[in-house]
């Protein structure tokens, strides 16, 4: 068996996934059904008897359901959003019963592209549907109906885990008491849309993308793969972090006047990109860069946000940080402006960072202080409730 190293002070320790499957056909929102999908989840904490005190963490585009603690036989695998959800952090699992699920379409053991199609018994491939943040709420809503949770104490995510944070509360405004916003929009800006796109031409103009069909071929469209992730990659961080960590620093000790690499940010990049292009699947890539350009609640109101939020009934804590020029501050408040239209309460803070908009996963203090405060207030039908990894 292989052991990551010890785990540091507050963490949940040894975790290992849990799978559900669902027979009941899902409705997505293009107009077609998934009639048999399985979801691949998490548990941190425990679930008190009032089952009061659960807390759902959304994942964002290349994350899953792996948040918290580590596998026992694997190395280097620490959650995601370690750093915030364990005993006595932030998000505090002696107190809160917490869930990370791997959305579907997506490549970490959920219903997606690579898994078997019942209907051929191949990989759906291309055929799998475009799914949406409002299929994958809806398939989060089935989760908490199977782990006998009729509410959700709160919603937390950051970036398009957001945006599925600010549809609980448009789809479910029963079943959600808090809604933790951090680093997000209500709706991409053309900007936004046109940096997807190019990473999907990046995938689909690789020559082994065959159409999305490239399982039963034996290949992967890494090459497409790379350059889409290190295009997102440069968007994540901001100018001055990128400066900071790299500047115009050489691997060398000189120009070398060739194409190879020369510059350690460039170095940096083609290294997250050959790391994304092992372990993330091009097909899913495309479909949640389809549900981020999607997103829009304010589509079905005339473009009015406000009107938009008119039904919503929970807690609202928006973050931004100051530095994130993809989703800038400027996006948060206007879902704030819209949630105050409608006198709900909201909580806003910008953050000072230089970080960009990965700021939402560092370890900032101040971020951090305010996120254990906003979920110290959160009531709960209960006394803490401590022990490690739970279920129900």
């Amino acid at each position: 068996m292989l052991l990551s190293a010890p785990p540091a002070p507050g963490s949940v320790g040894i975790v290992a996934p849990q799978r559900v499957s669902f027979d009941t056909p899902l409705p997505l929102l293009s107009g077609v059904s998934l009639e048999r999908y399985e979801l691949v989840y998490e548990t941190y904490g425990r679930l008190n008897a009032a089952k009061s005190n659960a807390v759902l963490v959304c994942h964002a585009l290349n994350a899953a359901h792996h948040v918290a603690g580590y596998y026992a036989d694997a190395l280097n695998n620490i959650g995601w959003w370690d750093n915030l959800i364990g005993p006595g952090k932030p998000l505090d699992t002696e107190r809160f019963f917490v869930i990370g699920v791997n959305n579907i379409g997506g490549c970490h053991g959920s219903t997606g592209p690579a898994s078997v199609n019942p209907a051929t018994g191949q990989p759906y491939g291309a055929d799998f549907p475009v799914v949406t943040v409002e299929d994958w709420v809806a398939a989060q809503a089935r989760l908490a109906d199977h782990l006998g949770i009729e509410r959700f104490a709160a919603v937390i995510g950051g970036s398009l885990g957001a945006m599925q944070a600010i549809q609980w509360t448009l789809g479910f405004p029963q079943r959600i008491g808090h809604a933790v916003v951090i680093a997000a929009a209500p709706k991409l800006s053309a900007q936004n849309i046109a940096f997807n796109e190019v990473a999907r031409q990046a995938i689909m103009t690789d020559p082994d993308f065959h159409g999305g069909n490239y399982y039963a071929r034996g290949v992967v469209p890494k090459r497409g793969l790379r350059l889409a992730r290190m295009i997102g990659h440069i968007t994540y961080l901001s100018d001055d972090a990128m400066m900071e960590k790299f500047g115009r620093m050489l691997r060398g000790d000189g120009l070398a006047f060739n194409f190879d690499v020369e510059f350690q940010v460039e170095s940096y990049l083609r290294h997250q990109g050959e790391k994304f292009a092992e372990y993330f699947d091009a097909n899913t890539y495309l479909r949640i860069t389809k549900a981020l350009d999607y997103f829009d609640p304010a589509a079905r109101t005339g473009g009015d946000l406000s009107a938009a939020f008119a039904h919503a009934q929970a807690s609202y804590l928006v973050i931004s940080f100051t530095s994130d020029w993809r989703f800038s501050p400027a996006r948060s408040r206007e879902i704030v402006k819209a949630l105050l239209d409608n006198r709900l309460n909201v909580t806003y803070a910008e953050i000072e960072s230089l970080h960009g908009h990965d700021a939402f996963l560092m370890d900032d203090r101040e971020y951090h202080e305010l996120l254990r405060a906003y979920f110290a207030g959160i009531a709960v039908d209960a006394e803490p409730v401590r022990g490690g990894t739970g279920t129900p």
